[in-house]
């Protein structure tokens, strides 16, 4: 199957295929013909790291006229870092085609820069819903032609309180267009959501969960107490040399701790948490992306959009509590057709937790002694 045959245009496919992105996944192979055809609602069912940005981007960017210099779609995320990877991903989509602008906008920043930077030709905003709400009451953001709206991690966004910005976003453009949600999860509270905004006859696609965990990645763990953690941990690291990775944590005094303990051992370490200030965030991943920092520590929600190219491993300091949070953690590595490696710590307690992921992802894991 190529993006050709799915209706894609040829400007389009040219941008795909420079960026190496040459046959469509799962998810791209279901949406992308439905959603640049007709006006259609859509839920999709599918795991991070299953190329969602291009199954919703490509329809939407054919469906933006550049001739008309207004906001004709929305792009809704959890965190800033996932909006800025979408609004990075459509410039590169249309590199080739008729100028299309899109603006991202997120808290975390100074609003008058984003005000600012809204006063030129913008056709797409991608937003986190509180920071779009802001700018929807400061009369700054116009969403009264917009023909599309895309909900991307809706279960995230759900998680992260932001169901009341949500309700008010859809509201207030109801009626008027379509929505597009791609969600990992289907928790009660989006099921309420869909309920009341999205329309009856929706178009529903679930990839099944064996083809959306990534086969490049091999899955280890190793069992021992608690207190052997550190240890273990670096002398993982001593056999890896200089490759480089993310080390998860599930709470943010873990992952203070842990990045300190790495730090005075010599480790080059970011740390990556809720807690910090957008200017910190963004100095750490900065310095990780030009390879300046090794390791990167992080708890689960500071890492959504984080896309960095060839992380040779993912280290889970501490189970996460959620089985897709373990899919969207190891999903940092084994990228772009590589492999990966992705490694868990455990005591004997969290060993049924191990078997549990396996039959729900459909995984295989390895025992290292």
């Amino acid at each position: 199957m190529t993006f050709s045959a799915l209706g894609v245009t040829k400007e389009l496919t040219k941008g795909l295929k420079e960026m190496g992105i040459v046959s469509p996944t799962k998810i791209q192979e279901q949406a992308i013909p439905l959603l640049s055809k007709g006006a259609t609602d859509f839920i999709g069912k599918a795991q991070t790291g299953t190329g969602k940005t291009a199954a919703f981007g490509i329809p939407l960017l054919m469906k933006i006229n550049p001739d008309i210099s207004q906001v004709q779609a929305l792009i809704l995320a959890p965190t800033r870092e996932l909006g800025q990877q979408i609004a990075k991903q459509l410039f590169k989509f249309t590199k080739y085609t008729d100028k299309i602008f899109t603006e991202s906008v997120y808290g975390g920043e100074k609003i008058e820069r984003q005000i600012a930077r809204l006063k030129r030709p913008t056709h797409i905003i991608v937003a986190t819903p509180g920071r779009l709400i802001d700018l929807m009451d400061k009369k700054v953001v116009d969403i009264s032609k917009v023909h599309t709206i895309v909900m991307d991690e809706a279960d995230e966004m759900l998680s992260m309180g932001f169901k009341n910005d949500l309700t008010s976003i859809l509201a207030r453009t109801k009626g008027r267009r379509n929505i597009w949600l791609f969600s990992a999860t289907i928790p009660a509270s989006l099921t309420d959501i869909i309920h009341s905004y999205v329309a009856k006859n929706a178009v529903r696609v679930s990839i099944d969960k064996n083809d959306t965990v990534n086969t490049g990645i091999t899955h280890n763990f190793v069992i021992g107490e608690e207190g052997q953690k550190l240890d273990v941990l670096t002398y993982f690291l001593k056999s890896q040399k200089q490759q480089r990775g993310i080390i998860f944590t599930k709470t943010k005094v873990a992952a203070r701790v842990l990045a300190k303990q790495l730090i005075a051992k010599n480790y080059e370490v970011g740390l990556l948490e809720g807690d910090m200030i957008q200017k910190d965030r963004d100095k750490v991943m900065r310095a990780f992306k030009k390879a300046d920092l090794q390791l990167l520590v992080s708890t689960d929600v500071a890492a959504r959009g984080i896309d960095v190219a060839n992380l040779a491993y993912v280290v889970h300091y501490q189970l996460p509590d959620q089985i897709e949070y373990y899919t969207h953690r190891s999903g940092r590595t084994a990228r772009a057709g590589n492999t990966g490696l992705s490694l868990a710590l455990i005591v004997k307690q969290e060993l049924k937790m191990i078997r549990e992921l396996e039959k729900n992802l459909g995984i295989r894991f390895h025992q290292i002694r």
